[in-house]
């Protein structure tokens, strides 16, 4: 098991192995074994599809992939920097597939799905950092599942001028770029990104789109303060996002980065009620929230609660 870590990870195989926690009964959950997520699977695989469920191991794919709800992940299998709470390999990265998007789209309408997320690795070694390419996914999607709505989690574009604006020109209904955890641990957690970009980066879709929803996520129980937790909170509606996810982190190896403690459910509520008094349209705070987990009934909570503000 060792030998396949560093194999997968080369990059952190210099890193001393980190003991992984027992996880507390409220955060465990049963393994994969319905019809529908092997249907999903098949169906991925015979598409040369990868989703960020299986390459970051999230704790929520029985649940998605039973309901035929998967996050795509495109421009890859590899990333090209080695976040240190991250699951997916970091390497050369793979050659663009040119029938990505169309793939992509075929998935979508074979699924059927009403809402669908794309995701990528970061693409640090493309002029664009990947852009054009989540445009032409949007664009496909729109072509052939025109009454599904669009999130897009993209990178932080850092040093990319104007891939932003390529993405936002193509119509998502959701932008989402996470945080993932506050400044303070961004040397150890995140060493590759920059705090006030990826800031940034969500006040400037909004601008590009006023009506497009933005959306941005953070793991705790990497050594955070709650006080550090809630600037974060008045960071993000300072840049004018309309939703945040919080959730805990968990370690996917020795090799990353440690679990400093397991932030209890009575916790996670009271920073979902903080942040709904702070002005979000939408908080989902709980020990295994992740950014697209819900995402479909999330956009329609979205479009409830900015139709109710607007009314108010």
């Amino acid at each position: 098991m060792a030998e396949a870590t560093v194999l997968r990870h080369p990059e952190k195989a210099h890193r001393p192995d980190t003991p992984i926690l027992r996880k507390p009964d409220w955060i465990r959950v049963k393994a994969p074994m319905s019809q529908e997520f092997a249907e999903t699977r098949a169906l991925m695989r015979k598409l040369g599809l990868n989703t960020v469920c299986e390459e970051a191991a999230c704790p929520n794919i029985g649940e998605c992939w039973k309901q035929k709800h998967a996050t795509v992940m495109i421009l890859g299998s590899r990333c090209t920097r080695a976040c240190a709470f991250c699951n997916v390999a970091t390497g050369r990265p793979d050659q663009l597939d040119p029938h990505e998007p169309a793939h992509v789209a075929e998935a979508c309408a074979a699924l059927g799905f009403h809402h669908i997320v794309i995701t990528s690795v970061d693409r640090d070694d493309l002029e664009d950092g990947g852009a054009g390419h989540f445009a032409e996914t949007i664009r496909r999607i729109r072509a052939t599942s025109p009454d599904t709505t669009i999130e897009v989690l993209t990178p932080d574009f850092l040093k990319k001028p104007g891939a932003l604006e390529t993405v936002v020109a193509a119509g998502p209904d959701v932008l989402n770029h996470n945080l993932e955890t506050v400044p303070r641990l961004y040397r150890s957690v995140r060493p590759g990104a920059r705090y006030f970009h990826s800031l940034r980066l969500l006040q400037r879709a909004k601008e590009l789109s006023p009506t497009i929803f933005t959306k941005s996520g953070m793991m705790v129980g990497l050594g955070e303060t709650m006080d550090e937790v809630v600037q974060v909170m008045d960071d993000l509606r300072a840049a004018d996002v309309d939703f945040m996810t919080i959730g805990q982190y968990l370690q996917p190896t020795r090799k990353h980065h440690h679990v400093d403690r397991f932030v209890t459910p009575a916790e996670f509520h009271q920073l979902k009620q903080q942040g709904l008094g702070k002005g979000f349209l939408l908080v989902a705070s709980s020990p295994l929230t992740r950014s697209s987990h819900h995402a479909g009934d999330d956009f329609k909570r979205l479009q409830a609660a900015r139709a109710a503000k607007a009314n108010a």
